[in-house]
């Protein structure tokens, strides 16, 4: 049984600029492409979770239209939590991207903990929408690593996880970065 996760495409504006953005137009382009290629990927009775954020949900818009689905909205797939003002935010991502999720502030590691205790959940074939960090905390966790930044997903992208018996494992990590993460 297969997961994908699906970084959003991107947003309409920076992290630190605007809580909440929605996608800008290349963003929904990306988020068509998307719903393209996971329609030929995906199983029939394929389920669709996405955070609550709304550059997420825009970007799971397409292939839940297509295929007819609602999406769930779950908040552990959010954005990582941040301890600072928006204001603030870009440089301390800037750093914790530096760092090791041991080092990380206790509000960061409550978070990430629900987040891999909902994957986990997950038992039915299914499309996650979500984002940067939310990738790399599953990534790190399923490949044993500690820093927080293990692999750059681009806007977009799909990185999909398997099921095999009692273990979930990485199958493909999504396309690297080649835009600016905001």
């Amino acid at each position: 049984m297969k997961i994908y996760l699906v970084r959003h495409g991107e947003a309409s504006a920076t992290w630190q600029v605007a809580d909440n953005p929605g996608l800008s137009e290349r963003g929904h382009q990306q988020a068509e492409d998307a719903a393209q290629e996971l329609l030929k990927r995906v199983e029939p009775d394929v389920r669709l979770i996405s955070s609550p954020m709304l550059r997420a949900q825009e970007t799971g818009r397409p292939l839940a239209q297509r295929l007819g689905r609602e999406m769930t909205i779950i908040e552990a797939f959010r954005e990582i939590p941040t301890p600072v003002p928006l204001a603030e935010r870009q440089t301390w991502l800037k750093s914790v991207a530096r760092q090791t999720w041991s080092e990380q502030h206790a509000l960061v590691c409550e978070w990430r903990q629900s987040l891999l205790a909902q994957l986990r959940d997950i038992q039915h074939p299914t499309v996650v929408f979500t984002h940067f960090i939310v990738l790399n905390a599953i990534v790190a966790d399923l490949s044993a690593r500690d820093r927080v930044v293990c692999f750059l997903p681009d806007n977009a992208s799909i990185t999909t996880l398997q099921w095999n018996e009692d273990s979930l494992q990485v199958v493909e990590l999504g396309r690297e970065l080649q835009t600016r993460v905001g």
